[in-house]
């Protein structure tokens, strides 16, 4: 039986989704159970006994801010109201450490094009902290972000602002662990440097890397804080999807023995399109995205309660502020790194609740009964009811709580729990976002599009050569549009001086250098799509991928299409009608003047960002608009010669030809 070459390609295309899309679900299921020899059960023994109750013990808060930007050219209002966060909210609250989990502060020019550090944003937010007062309310922990590295040549550099105006850098220049004991409790907090050593200026400085010495020094870290610390807090600036890292990976080390959550920022919720980014990984532990101070002005406040996780996140200026530590929020479980048993025998609701003033009213309500409970001040924040959690033990029900202040400020808040284990989905987006590899979904994009642009065009030479030696008909495409494109695309991959400058430069793109020039201040550096050389270092590849599909999606691909569109145009003057009507003859310059255009300006923009010397050695950009102009005159004066082969398959035998060669390049004018 004869196979078709076709019947091959859709079976191989088949295979290979279905084989992607396994690797989709198998990457964002949360009920994965990993299957590598790490211990994620809890190595503290609980009885019915330590149940929550009505007690104030066991108990240790803490808060998170993440994203500050603060910038001496954009919104002055993210200063003052952080300025009034570390004040009035830290004050209220009273946390046992606040983690500032990094872009400190913006370092980007005027121009929002250009970067460098900047000590004015740096001074602001040193003097924020000592002049507040936050420092001798709690412990400040804070750690460096994309932003906090731009144009960082080395921790030694002068630039490195960090080391001279944190809290922490001055001790601790990258990772550190730090311990907080509150009674028995006992928390240790895992901070994560993944910022790149050397710092480029931006785009390329979004994706973190953790080198194999920083990876050995934090698993000395999670092995220290097992074995000194009742639970595990991990912190860090990136999200793990967007951290290289070496074996076993950044996921297996913050979610080892004792450790409960990692957190982080970075994303800013994807401008509000992915907001409260939250997850289980494999590993049992969670990983907690915050939105940005910048913009969103949010803050998360988190409790260890009886060893149960809980969290809230806060938009600034929102009283009363309060979270729900038993039972516990079903979504945020986690088997085997909770003692998840206590909850049914607890005797009390458990909240906790701030304001900057005093609540004058708590209540609670569970479950289906229309009855509110009153909740009763023990000390501090936490706010205790009686309950009967036998009545709840099958499915998911709800806990609904409001306080009010002497202000009269409200706030009422409604999260589902379960006694059975039953739990409520995490959202697409989220996971998606959290638990895959940007580095690369950014490679095989950009992968995906290399391909696109290159095997159609190889494919449709080789078919145009054995259709020249009748070793095949020409294909004809059931659907009139796709059949136009099929020949416009056809005389394209026929034309050498048009094919191949295409082809090359498509394959070019993940091979050669994208451009030379300051990738930091007084530093040259030369950048590939699979990594970059800077200051006698190595950076691999990540966020360059990405920026390779958008030049793809955006110039390489929409050039294609035009330059096929000009050579049909070419052709069909010089074989079927000569006539030019000007909507004809601006439909056929419209296009490739747009493409190159938008491609010059973004040269621009490379030039505001990276200097001179990127401008002139930069084929990613600047080579790439003037070989986009070369090829859109080739297209517009093609002599008919180099259109003969392409006749002979799409007009008849008895087609009349236009001319010679110099009246039709005439016409085409």
């Amino acid at each position: 039986m004869r196979v078709r070459v076709g019947t091959i390609i859709w079976t191989l295309l088949v295979l290979g989704g279905a084989s992607l899309v396994g690797q989709v679900v198998r990457v964002l299921s949360v009920d994965v159970t990993d299957p590598s020899p790490i211990d994620t059960t809890s190595h503290h023994d609980t009885s019915p006994q330590d149940a929550p109750g009505s007690h104030d013990s066991n108990l240790m808060w803490f808060m998170q801010i993440s994203d500050l930007h603060l910038s001496v050219f954009q919104d002055p209002t993210r200063a003052t109201e952080f300025r009034k966060f570390s004040s009035a909210t830290v004050a209220a609250i009273r946390p046992s450490v606040v983690l500032a989990s990094g872009d400190l502060t913006d370092a980007k020019n005027a121009d929002m094009l250009g970067s460098q550090q900047y000590i004015e944003e740096w001074a602001t937010y040193s003097d924020v902290l000592h002049t507040s007062g936050v420092l001798n309310i709690t412990t400040w922990l804070d750690i460096r972000g994309n932003h906090d590295n731009f144009n960082v040549a080395s921790l030694d550099s002068a630039d490195n602002f960090y080391q001279r105006y944190s809290v922490q850098g001055q001790e601790h220049p990258r990772s550190y662990l730090y311990t907080h004991s509150r009674g028995s409790l006992s928390v240790s907090f895992i901070a994560v440097d993944a910022c790149l050593l050397p710092g480029p200026r931006r785009p390329f400085n979004f994706i973190g890397m953790v080198a194999p010495s920083e990876m050995r020094l934090l698993q000395e870290f999670q092995v220290e804080a097992s074995r000194r610390s009742n639970y595990t807090i991990w912190f860090g600036h990136y999200p793990t999807s967007c951290i290289l890292a070496p074996e076993p990976g950044m996921r297996r080390v913050a979610g080892g023995r004792g450790s409960l959550v990692y957190l982080c920022g970075h994303l800013h919720t994807l401008g509000g399109l992915v907001p409260n980014m939250y997850t289980r990984q494999h590993t049992g532990a969670l990983e907690l995205e915050l939105a940005d101070w910048k913009d969103a002005r949010m803050f998360r406040v988190a409790a260890i309660d009886h060893g149960l996780f809980s969290f809230t996140d806060v938009a600034h200026n929102t009283w009363p502020v309060i979270l729900v530590t038993n039972p516990k929020h079903a979504l945020f479980t986690m088997p085997h790194r909770e003692p998840l048993h206590l909850i049914p025998y607890s005797s009390h609701v458990r909240v906790l609740l701030w304001s900057l003033t005093p609540i004058t009213e708590a209540r609670v309500k569970v479950g289906d009964s229309s009855d509110w409970v009153p909740l009763t001040h023990v000390e501090g924040p936490l706010y205790v009811a009686s309950w009967h959690p036998h009545r709840y033990t099958d499915g998911l029900y709800n806990i609904e709580v409001y306080a009010r202040d002497r202000s009269g400020r409200e706030q009422t808040v409604t999260q589902p729990f379960s006694l059975d284990g039953s739990q409520p989905s995490f959202r697409f987006w989220p996971r998606a976002l959290l638990m895959s590899n940007v580095s690369m979904c950014f490679q095989f994009l950009f992968g995906i599009m290399v391909c696109f642009c290159v095997v159609p065009l190889c494919v449709l030479r080789f078919i145009h050569h054995m259709v020249l030696e009748r070793r095949r008909v020409r294909p004809k495409a059931r659907i009139w549009f796709l059949d136009l494109w099929l020949r416009k695309l056809w005389i394209l991959a026929s034309v050498d001086r048009l094919f191949w400058p295409l082809v090359i430069l498509a394959v070019y793109m993940p091979i050669g250098p994208w451009f030379i020039g300051e990738v930091l201040e007084d530093h040259v550096g030369v950048v590939f799509a699979w990594g970059t050389f800077v200051n006698s270092s190595y950076l691999p590849g990540s966020l360059t991928y990405g920026y390779g599909f958008f030049q793809m999606v955006t110039f390489h691909l929409p050039l294609i299409l035009a330059i096929a569109h000009c050579a049909d145009f070419r052709f069909r003057s010089l074989y079927v009608d000569r006539v030019c009507s000007f909507p004809q003859y601006l439909c056929r310059h419209l296009f490739p003047l747009v493409i190159v255009t938008i491609q010059m300006i973004t040269a621009y923009f490379f030039w505001l960002a990276y200097g001179t010397m990127a401008l002139v050695l930069g084929p990613l950009r600047t080579w790439s608009a003037i070989l986009g102009a070369v090829l859109w005159y080739f297209a517009t004066t093609l002599p008919k010669h180099t259109l003969r082969e392409a006749a002979a398959v799409w007009t008849s035998p008895n087609a009349e030809w236009v001319g010679d060669d110099t009246a039709a390049h005439s016409s085409s004018l």
